[in-house]
């Protein structure tokens, strides 16, 4: 099927409307950053956030694919600063006589928390909380905290104080196994700590964002089905939801987005036991890589590998929806299958795989 030219991003399509805003908690490296989707009241807010909320990112991003980032930075921010997520920013969260289940997104290397906004965005239509974590291991374009003991007390007129956190790239000489895995088990646990700050709103207690505004967050209260969360992430956020699993037992199921295996113990590949759908692209997964996924399989009859054919690596990345024809070939954001049924076809797998087990 040919490609056609689309640059936007396609909002979700379920019942729901969706809205989202930034939730940070804490003052070091070690506090939670990361954007929550949800169902909310239609018409509750017009405002739409921009997709790369910061210039910094447009930086980050240009050092982390090796360009120099005082003329890839600007021009970065010209191809991509416009566009905007299409849901309600701040929009009043919808009640319901139902509680939501939830799933923690981990990105990818390289990435920042809406870089996955078309799948986040999709999974939020259908009923879900998402809570897209933005990593501060190293393994983001960019992030940053906010170390400042008065940056509860923050308005509009008086921003808090910012600290950012560069990408890490590989030193000289270092095996790249003893860099990312630390880093994966970080991740994992940056996953663990969101899941229980969800917990903590589902339970009542007072959460405060260090960012201004932030939804009512009094409002989940009660809210979210602690019985079917999942965990959810692509490339190197697929292999963090594969051991994010492992260790907090909330999480049931996980959904992994051309998992980039590499940096997982061999070890633990046994002790997954609960249940991962492993949705592959064809231009990315080596015979190595799946025989990893298989491995899993292997001690899980509960676990499935799939691929879509015609796709890239970038096709589950909201970038395949905002190159156009030369900056895709370039980048090799897009593959031969059209981008729309690329994301149709990885949103119904995750639906149905995550509606078997979490009911």
């Amino acid at each position: 099927m040919g490609v056609v030219q689309s640059l936007g991003l396609p909002p979700g399509r379920g019942p729901y409307q969706v809205g989202c805003t930034d939730m940070m908690v804490g003052h070091t490296r070690k506090g939670i950053f990361f954007r929550l989707y949800y169902p909310c009241i239609p018409g509750s807010s017009s405002e739409q956030p921009l997709w790369i909320p910061r210039y910094e990112y447009c930086r980050g991003l240009a050092e982390y694919v090796n360009l120099n980032s005082r003329w890839c930075a600007p021009v970065l921010s010209v191809a991509f600063g416009s566009y905007k997520v299409p849901v309600s920013w701040n929009g009043t969260f919808l009640a319901s006589e139902y509680k939501y289940p939830a799933i923690v997104f981990s990105h990818g290397l390289g990435a920042i928390r809406t870089v996955y906004s078309a799948v986040c965005m999709e999974m939020a239509s259908q009923g879900f909380l998402v809570a897209a974590v933005e990593h501060r291991d190293g393994s983001a374009s960019a992030t940053y905290f906010c170390p400042s003991p008065t940056a509860e007390l923050v308005t509009p007129e008086e921003p808090a104080q910012e600290l950012w956190i560069p990408y890490q790239k590989l030193p000289v000489g270092k095996k790249e196994f003893h860099l990312r895995n630390p880093q994966l088990h970080q991740r994992a646990n940056e996953c663990v700590r969101v899941l229980q700050l969800l917990m903590d709103i589902n339970s009542g207690l007072s959460v405060r964002s260090l960012l201004q505004p932030s939804v009512d967050l009094s409002l989940l209260k009660g809210t979210i089905d602690l019985n079917k969360v999942a965990v959810m992430g692509h490339s190197f956020g697929a292999a963090t939801a594969v051991l994010a699993l492992m260790k907090d037992s909330h999480f049931r199921c996980a959904v992994a987005l051309d998992a980039w295996m590499f940096p997982l113990e061999h070890d633990l590949y046994p002790k997954v036991r609960k249940p991962v759908l492993f949705i592959n692209t064809e231009k990315f997964q080596t015979a190595e890589s799946v025989t990893k996924m298989r491995r899993i399989c292997s001690n899980n009859s509960k676990t499935k590998i799939m691929t879509i054919l015609g796709s890239v690596h970038q096709s589950q990345t909201d970038f395949t929806f905002l190159t156009g024809t030369l900056l895709s070939k370039i980048f090799e954001t897009r593959g031969t299958i059209n981008p729309y049924v690329g994301l149709e076809i990885t949103n119904r797998a995750a639906l149905a795989f995550l509606c078997e087990h979490l009911g």
